[in-house]
């Protein structure tokens, strides 16, 4: 039996177990010979250190939930936010309507209803502006025509009219009364108190002022021509002087842009027809503030 032969196993054997690295006799540096490695699946720590636990992965919770990535086409566009649209109405949508009038982008209205010709003002508003031409009024379009405009006054809300009447005056609450009032620019046709009619009415102008007090008519003429203005004076009823309240093209066309020579106008056709129809001569007449 040879001592050297069994020498070397018992080192071979020592060297897989312990997990060293064989060198040659002579130092690690010796030349001229491969060092045999010997590498185990599991190196043990090294000496003097506690093994480590391998660590779990933390569940989410309720107050910290999962983490999740998302690319950037799976981000969700949230649309904006719309202000008026086709359909609505009320004096928000007027103020809309004068506004665009502000910087000509509407000529009619305002109405207080979004029409098809309000949708066509924004949308020209907003092509102009580089912004998507969708016609309704979103966030965007509105704070803009609100930076390049100024807060509407009363008469270009109710340009073209449709305001509320004021209440009548207590003059109109007997008989047959045309109550017509200079505050609120309407006429109420009353019949013992009651209001039957509402119509909005436009008065002279500034040097031909529309008089003011209790009157009545006293002439009804259906196609009647001023002698004095040779303008048309259709469904006139007169009742002080050649003052009448009648239907007027201009009214109907300018609005309150204009004003009479001191009769009481009436822009909706319709409306003082049937009115010329129901009042009687002797009717009264009060024109108030």
């Amino acid at each position: 039996m040879k001592v050297s032969g069994y020498s070397g196993v018992l080192a071979a054997v020592l060297a897989v177990l312990c997990g060293c690295t064989v060198q040659p006799a002579g130092g690690g540096d010796a030349k001229g010979h491969s060092p045999v490695h010997i590498d185990l699946p599991h190196s043990a720590a090294p000496a003097g250190t506690a093994p480590t636990a391998p660590t779990a992965p933390t569940a989410p919770t309720a107050s910290a939930p999962a983490a999740r990535t998302s690319s950037p086409s799976a981000v969700e566009t949230v649309p904006p936010h719309i202000v008026y649209t086709r359909g609505d109405t009320g004096t928000g949508v007027r103020e809309l309507q004068a506004r665009l009038r502000q910087v000509a982008w509407l000529f009619d209205g305002p109405t207080g209803t979004y029409d098809d010709l309000t949708a066509q003002a924004v949308e020209g508003f907003q092509g102009r502006r580089g912004l998507p031409r969708t016609g309704e009024t979103d966030a965007v379009t509105w704070q803009r025509l609100v930076r390049m405009t100024h807060k509407p006054g009363k008469w270009e809300l109710y340009l073209m009219g449709g305001q509320p009447a004021a209440a009548p005056d207590p003059r109109c609450l007997t008989g047959r009364v045309l109550c017509i009032s200079k505050t609120s620019r309407t006429l109420r046709w009353m019949i013992d108190g009651r209001t039957v009619s509402t119509m909005s009415v436009r008065f002279g102008a500034q040097y031909t002022p529309t008089r003011e007090g209790v009157f009545h008519i006293y002439w009804k003429s259906r196609h009647h021509v001023s002698t004095l203005y040779h303008s048309p004076m259709p469904y006139a009823m007169f009742f002080s002087g050649g003052q009448a309240v009648h239907y007027s093209y201009d009214f109907a066309a300018r609005g309150y842009a204009g004003g009479s020579h001191g009769c009481v106008n009436v822009r909706d056709e319709a409306a003082i027809a049937d009115l010329f129809a129901q009042v009687r001569n002797g009717d009264k007449v009060v024109v108030s503030w």
